[in-house]
């Protein structure tokens, strides 16, 4: 039976150092004390340590590998963003790993920290931030998409409300004087900033507007717009996304309201379905491929010791209007 081959903690835990030592020493980057070297290298003897693959690249610092850090419990996978990211990482030459990390926040930065001082891998994508980084002297790049949280929501760039304002100006320049919002869920910060900016913009405009919180399901849309009085005065629906949008044009066509003739709904994230529906759906469009791409760019220019370029402060959002809006109607005879 072969012997089981030892590991680089075996080692570390032999000579009485931390295993980001003994990557330090395999990677000769100097700094290490005579006794320090001399515990390395009698562990390393005792143990009959073979580096592997990854630990011999760890000398020339090129492994052709990049790495995608998940947080490990998520709800949402941005698989557009990492289409996109592996996509700029596979022309450039590289393999791309997803890594997603389970456990607490600590655990996660723990175990982020241990991928950086590994060497395995030449850069780092994190869609989280997993916090100070313990490894400062690593010689892995790291990029950060600062618009997730630890569950994948969306923060940031991607949270932006302002195109929910563009709708609303949008609806009103067709004439629509009563508005309803259908929110998502309030857990998210982009749900919560759609409703604020959705407020702001209807008193700032002097327009009428009522808002039901929701939870980012047609269900929970179709029962709200079925559940509104029988003498609203609502033409306009803003829903929090496509899937709120095409319960919320069930329930009217529940009602006996046609779309957009006497009801007008947008939607947001331009899901495909809402493309090829009858009506195709008004939506708000979020570049994801966009934002993948650049962040890949940016940690590729880490990786080839290049200078990264400028972050990029225009909008990841923008206004699609299709046939489910239009002109408002007359007033609603109840």
């Amino acid at each position: 039976m072969p012997t089981k081959r030892a590991t680089i903690y075996e080692v570390a835990d032999r000579a009485g150092v931390s295993h980001q030592t003994v990557s330090r020493y395999l990677r000769h980057n100097g700094g290490l004390k005579p006794a320090t070297l001399a515990r390395v290298e009698a562990a390393i003897a005792e143990l009959n340590y073979r580096p592997n693959r990854i630990a011999r690249s760890m000398r020339t610092r090129r492994t052709g590998r990049l790495a995608i850090l998940l947080p490990g419990a998520i709800q949402f996978l941005p698989l557009r963003l990492l289409t996109a990211a592996a996509t700029v990482a596979h022309e450039a030459g590289y393999a791309v790993d997803l890594v997603a990390l389970e456990g607490d926040a600590a655990t996660r930065s723990e175990r982020a920290d241990e991928l950086t001082d590994s060497g395995e891998f030449e850069g780092i994508l994190a869609l989280a931030s997993w916090g100070p980084r313990a490894s400062a002297d690593s010689s892995t790049a790291v990029v950060t998409v600062a618009d997730y949280d630890e569950s994948m929501r969306g923060i940031g760039a991607l949270a932006d409300a302002r195109a929910c304002g563009d709708v609303v100006r949008h609806l009103a320049d067709l004439g629509h004087r009563s508005l309803l919002h259908l929110t998502g869920d309030l857990g998210f910060t982009s749900a919560r900033n759609r409703r604020q900016t959705f407020l702001d913009t209807v008193a700032q405009l002097g327009l009428r507007g009522q808002v039901v919180d929701g939870d980012w399901r047609a269900e929970t849309a179709y029962r709200a717009v079925r559940q509104l009085p029988a003498d609203t005065d609502v033409t306009a629906i803003v829903a929090a996304n496509d899937k709120v949008a095409m319960g919320a044009i069930r329930g009217c066509l529940h009602r006996g309201w046609r779309v957009p003739d006497d009801v007008s709904v947008f939607g947001w994230d331009d899901e495909e379905l809402g493309r090829y529906a009858t009506p195709t759906l008004s939506t708000v469009a979020i570049d994801l491929e966009r934002q993948g791409a650049r962040a890949m760019r940016q940690l590729l220019a880490l990786v080839r010791g290049e200078q990264p370029s400028e972050p990029e402060t225009s909008s990841l959002h923008t206004l699609i209007p299709r046939e489910s809006s239009g002109p408002a109607p007359a007033p609603r005879v109840s």
